[in-house]
């Protein structure tokens, strides 16, 4: 039987992409965990990590084995913490979670029903996204970070939550939809970008460089609920509107016609992240695993 130690190193590996980071975080010299990734490739019968520029990238059977680890690395923390669970029923408890509007809009309101139901007396707290990184999660001040994929500190654990794609958006009678929509007649019209750190050029304006092509970005919105309502209200077009908001839109009636975007747009990976230290903390994971179950819900819907 596969030592189940194994398993939290494949976790850490995987998160890590370098053997030398996985372990620093596991307190091993970098030729044991070396050996330790032989012996989980042995196991698994896969790859698992292969060279990738400077470091390692996952295999497609080690991104499958991925969630199935991360519940695994659950069940064995539930098991040791046995006797020591939490009340959530009467925990007294503010959690501060930094996220951008997409999120809080998306899952906001279904948020507050389940603290309603499961946690009456503990308060959520979103904190806005700063202009910058900063060491909040480090300092005890915010206890999640949501966000998109990206950089995060060595030690601090993450877990995929859902990925959104991106459509296009303009008022319903811009005459933007009076023909075929082709990057040239995309390119036509002034746009919003929308940017917490107000930059106006992204991967969008790279890729129309490539093709000898410029926009015009008009006004940049430092969210994209402010943006969507600029775009309803003018002749704009909201170029990357989440496929994750969609349902709310239409909920809210908002006068945006939606199009298939003439450009490749890559497909964003969100995530919540927290500090090690309250990897083990009952109430926190009570919290994690909430807001997995509800993203998982609402992919289940899409």
């Amino acid at each position: 039987m596969p030592d189940l130690n194994l398993l939290l190193a494949l976790d850490v590996l995987i998160e890590e992409g370098s053997v030398v980071g996985a372990a620093r975080r596991m307190n091993l010299s970098a030729p044991a965990m070396s050996r330790t990734l032989g012996r989980i490739r042995e196991a698994v019968g896969d790859p698992v990590l292969v060279r990738s520029g400077r470091g390692l990238a996952p295999t497609p059977r080690a991104l499958q084995l991925r969630e199935q680890v991360r519940e695994v690395i659950e069940q064995a923390h539930l098991v040791f913490n046995a006797g020591r669970e939490v009340d959530m029923l009467t925990l007294e408890r503010t959690f501060s979670i930094r996220a951008n509007d997409v999120f809080v809009g998306t899952y906001g309101g279904r948020m507050r029903e389940l603290f309603q139901s499961q946690a009456p007396r503990a308060v959520l707290r979103f904190v806005p996204e700063g202009d910058g990184d900063d060491d909040a999660m480090q300092q005890g001040r915010i206890d999640l970070h949501i966000s998109t994929a990206g950089k995060h500190g060595a030690d601090t654990k993450v877990q995929n939550l859902f990925s959104t794609s991106f459509f296009g958006a303009a008022r319903e009678d811009h005459p933007l939809f009076a023909d075929e929509i082709t990057v040239q007649r995309f390119v036509a019209y002034d746009h919003i970008a929308v940017s917490r750190r107000g930059r106006a050029h992204g991967p969008i304006d790279d890729y129309l460089t490539t093709q000898g092509l410029q926009r015009r970005v008009a006004q940049i919105m430092p969210t994209f609920h402010s943006a969507i309502f600029a775009a309803a209200d003018s002749d704009l077009i909201l170029p990357q509107m989440p496929s994750v908001m969609l349902g709310r839109l239409e909920r809210l009636g908002v006068p945006l016609r939606l199009f298939e975007l003439p450009i490749p747009v890559s497909t964003a990976v969100v995530v919540q992240a927290w500090h090690p230290r309250l990897d083990s903390d009952l109430a926190h994971r009570w919290l994690r695993r909430s807001i997995k179950a509800l993203c998982d819900a609402q992919s289940g819907l899409a």
